[in-house]
């Protein structure tokens, strides 16, 4: 039996057990149990700390798991990144007071960078020579200055709301982009069956996620440039209606460009479009 570590709480856990739930397997927790088990397709899944998760893959006691990238490299375990999984997205930056004028970089140096991230915050100071001093800390970070632990922080933002409220600012670019993403020991998993299983269900609902169902009715004379809008994957499928000169057309397009391929399909003639969302596919 597969053992599938996922995130006990926050939006990666709510992540995983919806991606997973899509896939068709029963992962959700009915209150707050360790462990999960799907006797249909075989597989434990077991609710840890996000943090602990690399972990736990690393040293083979569960086979695969949902972490997030952050989590993942700062752990300094050994792992393989599997697949990125497209939600719980986040940029991992430095913050300083309002009113200090300084970039990352030699200007850190000599200072106190307070983080819940000791190891990505080192490899930065490292791969610059700068000198620092790292203060790990649990959560919280954002009142270490005001309490003087700290000259800098380095944490994850998102909206920047909280860092707002505590007076500070992001300074340079991302030091990282954060994902959640699937991993495991090592890539002799992908040889088991099952596993092979699970990721053609996982990356056919994410692809799912990204493309949508067009159909429209079009008249003959409009049917190139309609199809030039709605090429599909191979093409797009062109159906004759009972009335003359009219075709029925069907593809996938990105959702991202949904609402504009709408638009532009209107402009050429064609009428009855409609735009379905899709569960799951095999491309």
């Amino acid at each position: 039996m597969l053992k599938i570590a996922l995130p006990n709480k926050g939006a990666l856990s709510e992540g995983a057990v919806a991606l997973f739930k899509e896939a068709g397997y029963k992962c959700k927790r009915s209150s707050r149990e360790l462990i999960v088990v799907d006797q249909v397709n075989q597989i434990e899944f077991i609710y840890l700390r996000p943090r602990d998760i690399a972990v736990y893959v690393s040293k083979g006691i569960v086979n695969l798991g949902i972490t997030g990238r952050d989590l993942a490299i700062d752990s300094t375990v050994s792992y393989e990144e599997l697949i990125p999984l497209k939600f719980g997205s986040s940029k991992f930056f430095f913050a300083v007071p309002n009113e200090l004028d300084i970039l990352p970089g030699k200007d850190f140096e000599g200072k106190r960078i307070a983080t819940s991230y000791r190891q990505i915050v080192q490899k930065f100071l490292d791969e610059n020579d700068v000198n620092a001093t790292v203060v790990k800390l649990d959560g919280a970070v954002e009142v270490s200055i005001e309490l003087d632990v700290a000259d800098i922080i380095a944490d994850v933002v998102e909206s920047g709301r909280t860092l707002k409220e505590a007076g500070l600012k992001t300074i340079g670019d991302p030091i990282m982009k954060s994902e959640a993403i699937f991993i495991a020991n090592n890539n002799d998993m992908l040889e088991l069956s099952e596993v092979q299983i699970l990721m053609d269900r996982l990356k056919g609902v994410l692809t799912a996620r990204e493309y949508a169902m067009i159909e429209y009715d079009v008249p003959e004379v409009c049917l190139p440039e309609a199809q030039a809008l709605t090429p599909g994957l191979e093409a797009p499928t062109v159906s004759p209606l009972a009335k003359d000169g009219w075709y029925a057309v069907k593809a996938l397009i990105t959702r991202s460009k949904m609402n504009n391929i709408m638009d532009d399909l209107k402009k050429v003639g064609a009428k009855g479009i409609l735009v379905s969302e899709l569960k799951a596919c095999r491309l």
